[in-house]
């Protein structure tokens, strides 16, 4: 085969095993490095064959294997635009050999082998989505028949499309493998159905005997086709819109499979108003994913698992909540876990997987749903959706696994954040803090209290601040809008002061409005950032802007036990459980319904908890005002060393 394939910088630093950067340095400081041949400015393409005799004369390594070769030689025959048709085409004609090998050992003969061939790729793949490219180099198609019968036409295009998914990761946005292999082993079924199936990494990872497929790039699904039919699985593709132009409509499969695309904003809302698809509500405009999830269910039989790819603020944004709930209340969704970032190529965000079951008519109602959160261990997933599915009432044993009751999910939010409700592993967080608290006794003596790990987290109900308000148990209350801090008599606490645990810092005068504090009275940030709050010890202080006055009924509600709790809603878990940001409204701060008593023991440790943490501030800079004190006065002699 002729050896005018291109090759960009990538590729030379691929087959020279160096980085990119090196492969810069060249062609700056080698005069002789040669010129580009085509491409563009900022993504030259070089001769292969001039690269070679450079690096050889340079007495580089390089490798050059015949799958190289083969994919250099088909990168020139077409733009980038169209290369993954042609990848499709390629796929075909190796289907072709691979099935009719006779037939291709008298077709190769032929001088008018392009002319045929055109038949040929259409009788290998007869219902290719959007027809196949012609392939008009005939070396090419000979050297890739040749590469075939060195390691077998499979192998061939799984050489191919690693290197066409490399080349174009950013656009392809494939699902990583490992996810696709979790998502494979969550659902079973004789037919499995993608209905975003991309480049088909999800359906190649399916067991299932048919697999049916669907996405709006014609290139893609045509890659799936191919990719699916070498590997003799049962396929039928189709290339267009799903949610607009349902290839399937009228099929049911036993199970589906999606990662659909995220925040497309133009998925028909419009003209999609009506349709029946939305049994569980019409997908408010900016919440494609839930058109997804409903497009999902609707191609499900009855009994039938549906595992979702969705983005984390799908499970807490204010616009779904109504399909959230209706979603529970039938019994459909029935797990959410939350994975690792990077399981959503496009996204910085952790992504979800949502697990639904489209409810049969003689089901009863599920009580619980599974919340997951598998950011650091995909395998206990397996093990808890299994447990989970024979006996949905049981206790988790898996570490980071909780079945939380459908009434503590149906509350104003509808918050379905795995974050919310699974806390950090028992046993880490346990020993963390014997650790610590061992450590510190050591080091000095302090007021430290006794907690010990729980074998498994508590399954408390949950309310918020904000509906503690509303039952009259906790007035919340603000500063005036147009407060002004600087001068006057009248001290003021700021979020600064509750930040740092110190006193008031501010002054103010006495404006009409101004809210007083009582001793009691919980204060924390209104949109936490981070993990604080404060119960304030004494009265005739003033409340500062951006902050929230909790006063509650002190024979309801113990302020300690609130605080805890409310300190919270800017730390670790809301930052779990909010999928915008850690910063939340601390009136939808998570709060046990718990009785007095109970809560008197909570907030007798958050109290201990927090006076511990003033001393160890305190010690923190009383400590740092010494060793600057030391150094100051040595340098300047203030300080005597041989004292």
């Amino acid at each position: 085969m002729p050896n005018d394939a291109t090759v960009n910088a990538a590729d030379i630093a691929r087959l020279a095993d160096v980085g990119r950067a090196a492969v810069s340095n060249w062609r700056k400081r080698y005069e002789d490095f040669p010129q580009p041949v085509g491409g563009t400015a900022t993504s030259p393409a070089f001769s292969l064959s001039e690269i070679e005799d450079w690096l050889r004369k340079q007495g580089k390594k390089f490798t050059v294997s015949p799958g190289d070769r083969v994919w250099q030689r088909l990168r020139s025959t077409v733009d980038d635009l169209r290369l993954g048709d042609a990848v499709g085409s390629v796929g075909a004609l190796l289907l072709f050999i691979k099935g009719y090998p006779a037939e291709w050992r008298k077709l190769a003969e032929r001088e008018n082998l392009l002319h045929l061939l055109q038949e040929a790729l259409t009788r290998a793949v007869p219902d290719a989505p959007g027809g196949l490219e012609m392939l008009d180099d005939v070396e090419l198609v000979r050297g890739l028949a040749d590469f075939a019968e060195q390691v077998g036409p499979v192998e061939v295009f799984d050489f191919l499309f690693e290197r066409y998914a490399e080349t174009h990761s950013r656009r392809l946005l494939a699902t990583p493998a490992e996810i696709a292999r979790l998502v494979a082993d969550l659902v079973e079924g004789r037919v499995v159905f993608d209905p975003a199936c991309g480049i088909g990494t999800l359906l190649v990872a399916a067991r299932a005997e048919v697999l049916l497929g669907q996405d709006v790039d014609e290139a893609a699904a045509k890659l799936t086709a191919v990719r699916l039919l070498l590997h003799d699985r049962h396929a039928r593709v189709v290339a267009a819109d799903s949610l607009r132009h349902d290839g399937f409509a009228a099929d049911q499969a036993d199970a589906v499979i999606c990662n659909p695309p995220f925040g497309e904003r133009t998925w028909g809302y419009e003209e999609l108003a009506g349709d029946p698809r939305w049994e569980y509500g019409l997908p408010p405009r900016g919440e494609p994913e839930l058109a997804w999830a409903q497009h999902c269910l609707a191609h499900v039989r009855p009994g039938g698992v549906v595992a979702i790819m969705m983005p984390s603020v799908a499970a807490d944004r204010r616009s779904g909540r109504r399909i959230r709930g209706n979603l529970l209340r039938s019994g459909a969704l029935r797990a959410v876990v939350s994975l690792p970032v990077g399981a959503a190529p496009g996204t910085s965000m952790a992504p979800d997987l949502w697990l639904l079951r489209k409810p049969a008519p003689d089901d009863p109602t599920p009580i619980h749903v599974l919340m997951v959160e598998a950011a650091e261990d995909l395998s206990l997933v397996r093990r808890a959706w299994g447990r989970f599915r024979q006996n949905p009432e049981t206790e988790m044993a898996e570490p980071n696994c909780r079945t939380v009751r459908l009434i503590d999910l149906l509350d104003e939010e509808v918050n379905v954040s795995p974050g919310r409700y699974v806390t950090p592993t028992t046993v880490v967080v346990g020993e963390t803090f014997e650790r610590a608290r061992e450590r510190l006794r050591q080091l000095f003596p302090g007021e430290l209290p006794e907690l010990r790990a729980a074998r498994t987290p508590r399954d408390l109900s949950m309310t918020t601040a904000g509906e503690l308000a509303r039952a009259g148990l906790v007035e919340i209350y603000q500063a005036p809008l147009k407060m002004t801090l600087g001068e006057g008599d009248l001290p003021v606490i700021t979020s600064g002061d509750v930040t740092r645990g110190g006193r008031p810092s501010g002054r103010t005068s006495r404006d009409a409005g101004a809210v007083f504090c009582q001793a009691g009275d919980v204060i924390a940030p209104i949109l936490a950032r981070e993990s604080t709050s404060m119960v304030v010890d004494e009265e005739g202080q003033v409340l500062g802007p951006q902050l929230y006055l909790f006063r509650a009924d002190p024979d309801r509600i113990d302020p300690y036990f609130l605080a805890g709790f409310l300190r919270m809603a800017g730390g670790a878990r809301a930052a779990r459980a909010s999928s915008v940001s850690s910063r939340i409204d601390a009136r939808r701060a998570p709060i046990p319904r718990l009785p007095l008593a109970e809560q008197k023991r909570y907030g007798e440790v958050f109290r201990r908890l927090m006076a511990f943490e003033n001393t160890a501030r305190e010690i923190t800079e009383l400590s740092a005002a010494l060793v600057r004190a030391g150094f100051e006065g040595l340098v300047d002699g203030t300080l005597d060393p041989h004292a």
